[in-house]
């Protein structure tokens, strides 16, 4: 199975704490953070990895190499690849741009500075019973008013990016995406965005999303203290590489 690890982003609010590399290289006990990103999805079969890349990009290739120095738990050898961005493109521009090397008919696609914990079959088994042209990863907010409520109705996405001033609890975009390539040939080229124009399109056109709730361990690494706590979760057991 196929992932595209978006990596390309300029990672501005960690700069104060990580200023010599891209976001997602940023070390987690002498291990960059998107290694703990890549071990978790070769758990669960996903072991072609296509790193999206920009800032600094080289030194994610500079690391993981051609992936044969990194191993899933059963050890399986991990294939990696690289799609360079020379602007930034967006999220849905850099799909476009890493979709180039996907050859699979279905893939992931995940922020390279997220970290789930999840059963990525489960959303594969979504995806192909209901014919969904995407699955996506949804999570339970006690606040949306930051962020745009995602709406699932019977496991068919209804609603999405909906802003609110109203503070109340929902569930929001986690950002994990399984894709169909008729949705990746249907992204223009040049800088989109999938959260603001594509999947909004998608959804007007009647396209057939969905997804799942996951109340599994997650966290985004973009601001420092959220990096901090990452590290002493990692220290304390509450995530484990072999876990």
């Amino acid at each position: 199975m196929q992932a595209i690890l978006l990596a390309g982003g300029l990672g501005t609010r960690l700069r104060s704490v990580v200023s010599d590399r891209p976001k997602p290289m940023a070390l987690i006990e002498d291990k960059p953070f998107m290694e703990y990103v890549v071990h978790e999805l070769s758990k669960h079969g996903v072991t072609e990895i296509v790193f999206a890349v920009g800032y600094k990009g080289s030194m994610v290739e500079d690391y993981f190499g051609d992936g044969s120095g990194f191993f899933a738990p059963d050890g399986t050898p991990i294939q990696a690849r690289y799609a360079y961005e020379e602007e930034l493109l967006g999220t849905a521009g850099a799909i476009k741009n890493a979709g180039k090397l996907i050859t699979e008919d279905t893939f992931f696609v995940l922020n390279a500075d997220t970290f789930y914990q999840l059963d990525y079959s489960r959303l594969i088994r979504m995806q192909r019973e209901q014919e969904l042209a995407m699955a996506l990863v949804l999570r339970r907010v006690p606040d949306i008013t930051r962020y745009g409520e995602a709406v699932l109705e019977d496991g068919k996405l209804i609603g999405f990016n909906e802003k609110t001033s109203d503070p109340r609890p929902g569930t929001i975009n986690g950002g994990v995406y399984l894709m169909t390539r008729a949705l990746l040939e249907d992204i223009p080229e040049g800088k989109v965005s999938l959260e603001n124009e594509m999947i909004p399109k998608w959804l007007k056109e009647g396209r057939s999303l969905g997804g799942v709730v996951n109340d599994g361990y997650f966290i985004d690494i973009g601001v420092p203290e959220d990096y901090f706590r990452f590290i002493e979760d990692v220290k304390k057991g509450i995530v484990s590489w072999n876990g």
